[in-house]
């Protein structure tokens, strides 16, 4: 749905809080799960159900407090609109390793800084090369009850001040995006930390992992799942918020960590968890720790020859990412899934692990 559907549809269907006008938002916890696939965790109550396997119906929602979504709220009711929505899932839309080029892209009189104008202008560019925005160029859309263009929304308040005048810095604008997806991820870390112990567990983790899988092998990763619970050394694993955002920060870094797995794996016949680990660690600057690797291979090693089953593992992870950002052309993604389909045929540079 998230990736087929017009925007407006995506922004209904997750939107929980209804006006007396009639009109829709979106909490920030709706917002993540418009965003991010997510199932219901393990420690609730609630079934896997539906063609959306994991989605709730809007009266059981639990809505988690966002700090950070206040910052830039003008009426602090918490909420997003439909307008706000289009232009948050532009800035999500965003890698990491891309936002001091983004800024530069806005930066179109080179003095280190942003006015609402240009930002106006090259939000507009970036729109038509996003998925869920390229229709909705203005945050409008018929048939939708909406209160106003996106262009007017409380983040350029935030940004450029009530009146407009003031500009943004590269520094403020890199650490904004930078907070805007963490809190996107600590929005999913809180989903499955129903019972907010501050850890979720090796279940919810591995749920994390497997939501983005395509639709045809997502019953083989969650049996995969279930079978968690018969492991004594896996089932009572908890994960903690930093070790669920390191994980994240691997997925960031796809690209070097591919051709590091695979040349190492093609090479020596097989990925072992230290292997793996090394791999995080020397190639990524990533410290994974043991739980971690446990789960991963848990999920991803299909004939449990303690050897990572490169090829699912990747899938996974690049579909991961491609879902968050919701690019109309494939870009480096693309370009990953070509590669990633040829490897068995095509040799690559050797990456040697020490």
């Amino acid at each position: 749905m998230r990736m087929r559907s017009p925007p407006e549809k995506v922004f209904e269907y997750f939107a929980s809080f209804r006006a007396p006008n009639g009109e829709v938002f979106m909490t920030p916890a709706d917002l993540m799960r418009a965003v991010v696939p997510v199932f219901p965790p393990s420690e609730s109550d609630y079934v896997r159900y539906g063609s959306l396997r994991g989605e709730r119906v809007p009266s059981d929602l639990r809505y988690t407090a966002s700090q950070f979504f206040m910052l830039f709220d003008t009426d602090n009711d918490g909420l997003i609109s439909f307008p706000e929505y289009i232009f948050l899932v532009t800035l999500l839309s965003i890698p990491e390793s891309s936002f001091s080029v983004a800024f530069k892209m806005f930066d179109l009189d080179n003095n280190g800084e942003i006015d609402r104008e240009e930002f106006r202008r090259v939000m507009a560019l970036m729109r038509s090369h996003n998925r869920q925005g390229a229709q909705h160029r203005d945050g409008l859309r018929i048939g939708l009850k909406v209160g106003g263009s996106v262009e007017n929304g409380g983040l350029l308040e935030y940004f450029f001040g009530k009146d407009g005048k003031s500009c943004l810095k590269h520094e403020a604008f890199v650490q904004f995006l930078r907070d805007l997806h963490d809190e996107i991820l600590r929005l999913e870390f809180a989903h499955y930390d129903c019972k907010s112990r501050g850890t979720i567990s090796a279940n919810d983790f591995a749920l994390s992992m497997v939501a983005s899988a395509d639709m045809r092998h997502i019953n083989k990763f969650l049996r995969r799942v279930d079978d968690l619970n018969d492991e004594p050394q896996l089932r009572d694993i908890r994960i903690t918020l930093e070790e669920f955002k390191n994980f994240a920060e691997l997925r960031k870094r796809l690209q070097p960590l591919s051709w590091a797995i695979f040349s190492y794996g093609k090479v020596n016949g097989q990925l072992t968890k230290g292997d793996f680990q090394r791999a995080a660690c020397q190639v990524c600057g990533i410290s994974l720790t043991d739980n971690v690797v446990d789960i991963i291979f848990h999920i991803f090693d299909a004939n449990r020859d303690g050897s990572l089953s490169l090829d699912e593992f990747v899938r996974v992870l690049q579909r991961r990412e491609r879902d968050t950002s919701q690019p109309r052309e494939p870009g480096f993604m693309g370009l990953l899934s070509c590669w990633l389909s040829c490897t068995t045929n095509c040799s690559s540079g050797n990456i040697f692990l020490n």
